[in-house]
């Protein structure tokens, strides 16, 4: 079943972040180079580096040519239509995030656009909500934790899922694990609709990324940090809401 696996994934890759070996932190005199290193929160350094080569050849040889092939041949249109039926499947997730987060206005309009979305937009292929004024937004377990407190740990690179931390880590497991689509075709034994989706959205997800990622690659001489860089600061803004400003948090 697609839950006791991604249980089994979650406490494994959360216990080898707590054995593995760390890097060895500067010096207390060296004012500075503590200041980096608390910045960067990347004491399990050695093995994200090792974890995140894996993951470059990985995307290198199979993940960012299937994307590249995508886009060209699946046209603008049919992309928007993807990615809209997966925000839709996402939005009871999204919902119960910002109830959990004492958020009730965005819990409204996640619930009025999954209304409209379904209803009005073909089960979702079309987001007829957002040219209404019903803006998108996103939630997460991994955010919600961090509305209600916990520290997010050190940073974590994970296999094939990339960047992350273990809050962030416990909240991708909590989504897997209580996701109503999920659920549901996991008690019917239709596991494979689960894995399609996930499939299907890290692919949508890929070639949305393909410009950005060639780009912080390009430009950066250490791809590394500076996706590590990227990362942190885009959750902070996440947990804020500053990407989506329609939040009391």
């Amino acid at each position: 079943m697609p839950r006791s696996i991604a249980a089994r994934v979650a406490v494994s890759i959360l216990s080898l972040a707590l054995v593995a070996g760390c890097a060895t932190p500067p010096p207390a005199d060296d004012k500075e180079a503590v200041a980096e290193w608390n910045q960067n929160n990347d004491p399990l350094e050695p093995m994200n580096r090792t974890v995140f080569d894996f993951n470059l050849a990985v995307d290198k040889a199979l993940l960012k040519p299937v994307a590249q092939g995508y886009r060209a041949v699946v046209p603008q249109f049919g992309r928007d239509r993807v990615r809209d039926l997966l925000r839709n499947l996402r939005a009871p997730v999204v919902f119960v995030n910002d109830v959990l987060q004492g958020e009730p206005d965005r819990a409204m309009q996640t619930l009025m656009r999954f209304a409209f979305n379904t209803g009005f937009g073909i089960g979702g292929l079309i987001d007829v909500a957002e040219p209404g004024g019903i803006a998108y937004h996103d939630e997460d377990f991994g955010q919600t934790f961090a509305v209600w407190g916990l520290g997010e740990g050190p940073y974590l690179v994970l296999p094939i899922l990339g960047p992350s931390n273990p809050r962030d880590g416990a909240g991708l497991a909590t989504e897997w694990l209580t996701d109503p689509l999920n659920l549901y075709m996991g008690n019917v034994d239709h596991d494979w609709v689960v894995w399609t989706r996930a499939g299907v959205g890290a692919l949508e997800k890929r070639e949305r990324l393909l410009d950005t990622l060639d780009e912080i690659e390009r430009s950066s001489l250490d791809y590394y940090s500076a996706l590590r860089s990227t990362y942190r600061q885009n959750r902070n803004a996440e947990i804020k809401n500053s990407l989506n400003p329609t939040g009391n948090h």
